[in-house]
């Protein structure tokens, strides 16, 4: 290595002399090309591009309906309260005046302060069994909160379930990237985040059926309509979180249902993506890169007003729907059409993003669907206007937290980077669960004017944040191209080279 005149360095590759951005540009070129790479012995190692399609193919019929089945679980023990709410609990429970905000509002809490400490929990034990730990405990609150007897008793029940499902969205996230590329991953995320609506589809349905259970147990604990929700749903979960740990993989080098050469090329082709070690510990230049990652911020900013409106749409959609005239079954039903197509559009969306290879204009277009939902929603009168502004709503909201938590990850390398900027986005995010707890309280029902305006002005912000971030990335690829990012390559093994992640001259931010 030698240097040539000013700041920059060059690196003798065989017969020719590279310049440092060259050099990072041919390791990065190597990494992404997918073609070949060295054994721990060193010896060749080649697969084709249907050989890699194939290995992909089979990952998606496991890691893909896996995630998106626990985390579906997830959402539906954390919105069923609001089903409960309209089916005898609120009574039974004294939950008068903003009480059932605080219920709402204390797992939010509680949740977004594990996010973090948990995912970094998550690189240490390995997703295998950590993340369904956290689902058998998930589980076990839920079904427990069909016991409580006051209040208090279900303000407590709700803060135990923040705490294990605080690590689950990062978690399942994380272990996500973990087995897809940059390109492959938001249609992959924008599935397993599909779950929340499609658990408020079946919410819905699962609620009517449910409280229509007679009354059992004994005579000092009779279960009984919302009780049954909670305990149902809560006893299935824990029996799906004991039989994952014989699903789940815990990396690409050890899937059960690959043979020896394909779990070579799952392992490999992520190797070569990224550079950096998918078993990389984090380490503090991890956690402090993660942080000063601009892009990170938008995303979060994004997350956290989307989460205003799909937290609160689904914790209150079973109650404004109520307030509108129709009655409790009549409410959970028409819950179910709105999440349905939600459910559609997002995993729609999130295809035609990953094969076009962007992010922020797709967020920014189904945004104005919800800001028109929201205008209706504050504006008109008739029932029926007011329940087609709903579709509108779950249609342009429930896109956004797939897109903007796959554009962070997206734009967050390598694997110890990705793994704490996906819990911090989710962390930031979540006090938007906080924010929509409160949006809707019971002395402005039926038409709860300040909550959809409240959701409206976050929307308009989700719109501007898209663009922004759109321009920013833009603007930093095109910096990079000018070669104003070379000097961080100055006096860098290879080694150090691939550790840069994002910082690398050669990375381009996805937009």
């Amino acid at each position: 290595m030698a240097a040539t005149g000013v700041d920059e360095v060059v690196y003798r590759d065989d017969d020719k002399v590279l310049s440092s951005t060259e050099k990072a540009e041919k390791i990065l070129y190597e990494e992404n090309l997918g073609e070949s790479t060295s054994s721990d012995s060193g010896d060749e190692f080649t697969w084709t591009v249907e050989e890699e399609t194939a290995v992909r193919r089979k990952l998606d019929k496991v890691i893909v309906p896996l995630t998106t089945f626990l985390y579906l679980l997830c959402f539906l023990d954390r919105a069923n309260v609001g089903n409960a709410r309209i089916q005898g609990m609120a009574v039974d429970l004294d939950l008068v005046g903003v009480r059932f905000n605080w219920v709402t509002s204390i797992f939010y809490i509680i949740y977004m302060f594990v996010e973090v400490p948990s995912n970094i929990l998550l690189k240490i034990i390995g997703p295998k069994y950590y993340l369904p730990l956290l689902v058998c405990g998930f589980g076990f609150v839920s079904m427990c909160s069909a016991f409580v007897q006051s209040f208090q008793g279900l303000l407590a029940a709700r803060a135990f379930l923040g705490v294990f499902e605080g690590g689950v969205m990062p978690g399942i996230a994380f272990f996500i990237t973990c087995f897809y590329k940059r390109q492959e991953l938001l249609f992959r995320v924008g599935i397993y985040v599909s779950a929340a609506s499609l658990a408020g589809a079946f919410g819905g349905l699962l609620a009517t059926v449910l409280s229509r259970i007679p009354p059992w147990g004994v005579s000092s604990m009779v279960i009984h309509t919302w009780r049954n929700i909670f305990f149902f749903e809560g006893l299935f979960t824990i029996i799906v979180g004991l039989g994952a740990p014989f699903l789940m993989p815990t990396n690409p080098a050890e899937c059960w249902f690959l043979n020896e050469r394909e779990r070579r090329i799952a392992a490999l082709r992520l190797q070569l993506k990224g550079g950096a070690d998918e078993n990389e510990k984090v380490e503090v230049k991890h956690v402090v890169r993660s942080f000063f990652n601009i892009n990170n911020y938008m995303c979060a900013v994004g997350f956290f007003l989307i989460n205003i409106t799909v937290q609160g749409i689904s914790l209150f959609m079973p109650t404004i729907l109520n307030d509108l005239g129709w009655t409790a079954t009549k409410a959970q039903l028409y819950s179910v059409p709105p999440y349905v197509c939600a459910c559609i559009v997002a995993i729609a969306v999130a295809f035609v993003s990953d094969k076009t290879n962007r992010r922020g204009i797709y967020l920014a277009a189904f945004t104005l669907l919800a800001i028109t939902g929201f205008a209706i929603m504050r504006w008109a009168t008739s029932p029926n206007v007011r329940y087609m502004g709903i579709f509108f709503i779950t249609l342009g909201a429930f896109p956004g937290g797939p897109g903007f938590l796959s554009w962070g990850m997206n734009n967050a390398a390598g694997p110890a980077v990705r793994a704490v900027s996906s819990a911090y986005i989710v962390t930031l995010g979540t006090a938007g669960g906080i924010l929509a707890t409160w949006t809707y309280t019971n002395n402005e029902k039926p038409k709860y004017p300040t909550g959809h305006t409240i959701n409206l002005a976050g929307q308009c912000g989700v719109f501007v944040l898209a663009l922004a971030g759109i321009a920013y990335c833009k603007w930093e690829n095109r910096q990079r191209d000018l070669g104003k990012r070379d000097h961080r390559l100055n006096g860098l093994s290879e080694a150090e080279i691939k550790d840069l992640g994002y910082r690398n001259p050669a990375f381009r931010y996805i937009t």
